[in-house]
């Protein structure tokens, strides 16, 4: 069986990609390379009277050598540049970080001894999570997070495959500002369904059906206790920036807002559902996040805004 090919769906390419402006290079590869050639040729008007051309080019190749690797060499998608300038910032930073908004006091003076340096004050990377699941931005901008469902794209035809496809490419082409999709894996919980399986097999009309269900109870069970068994999440961060850039003309957090619900309404074209996290799930997913390894209860997770306390009660 044949199907008609539908042309082919335009989907916007990466437009944070810097651009070439001279043999390839972007405007700041071809700045690096400048200052380095501009630095090599005072260099050698100051010396040429006094230094062969020989000596002074195996001099110079050094300096070439890494302002190309600066200007063009890359590490886990940045540039060497920008990894020494990160390398720079982070050997000035402070080693040790401690929750003070107030800021950090100073350590007692004791004669003689040299005190230690003090712990910079942690920087909260979001003020608040509202009911409504907007999550405040220490920077003043809002982050909205929505659970996707997903679509088994090879199984489709290929009108369908470009239906889907060209429902994703509406979406892309309507953003106003940016989002994330994050795929995540954790630990999956079977004893709901076990625990489910056990309590509706003596229903059951045909006692062939509940020992089917046991069997199947037990098996889960033995799975759970025998294997990792893993789930995976897809998520989608909606992102508004600081209300001072927010294109919306309100607050970032209304506009947040606005833009899920669109991200819901167009990405039903593509036979996805976008439901978005209201705030106790938002604060579930954040604590999963920060410990993957322990299992999410209700009893490991605090209500935002009281303190957190140890299983046996103290704070």
């Amino acid at each position: 069986m044949s199907y008609d090919q539908s042309p082919a769906t335009p989907i916007p390419a990466d437009i944070e990609r810097p651009d070439k402006i001279l043999a390839g290079l972007t405007g700041r590869q071809v700045a690096i390379l400048a200052a380095a050639f501009a630095v090599l040729w005072v260099a050698f008007e100051a010396t040429h009277r006094y230094v062969a051309l020989p000596v002074f080019a195996g001099a110079a190749a050094p300096v070439v050598v890494v302002a190309v690797v600066l200007a063009t060499g890359q590490r886990d998608g940045l540039s060497f540049d920008r990894l020494l300038l990160a390398a720079w910032r982070q050997s000035r930073s402070p080693r040790r970080l401690a929750h003070a908004p107030e800021g950090v006091p100073a350590p007692p003076a004791v004669p003689g001894v040299k005190p230690p340096p003090p712990p910079a004050a942690a920087r909260s990377l979001f003020g608040g999570i509202t009911p409504e699941g907007v999550v405040e931005d220490a920077d003043g901008g809002a982050v909205v997070v929505c659970a996707v469902s997903t679509v088994n794209f090879a199984l489709r035809t290929p009108p369908e495959q470009d239906a889907l496809t060209s429902g994703w490419a509406r979406y892309l082409n309507s953003l106003t500002g940016p989002v994330q999709v994050v795929v995540r894996a954790g630990r999956a919980d079977l004893t709901p369904a076990v625990t489910a399986l056990q309590e509706a097999a003596p229903g059951l009309p045909h006692p062939a059906l509940e020992e089917a269900a046991l069997e199947h109870a037990a098996f889960l069970a033995e799975l759970a206790a025998t294997r990792d068994v893993l789930t995976r999440q897809v998520l989608l961060a909606v992102t508004e920036p600081t209300p001072t850039r927010a294109r919306g003309g309100g607050a970032a957090g209304a506009r947040v807002a606005q833009r899920a619900g669109e991200a819901a309404r167009l990405l039903a074209g593509a036979d996805v559902t976008v439901s978005v996290l209201d705030g106790p799930q938002v604060t579930a997913l954040l604590a999963a996040a920060t410990d993957p390894a322990a299992p999410i209860t209700a009893a490991r997770l605090a209500v935002p805004g009281q303190p957190v306390t140890s299983p046996g009660g103290a704070t």
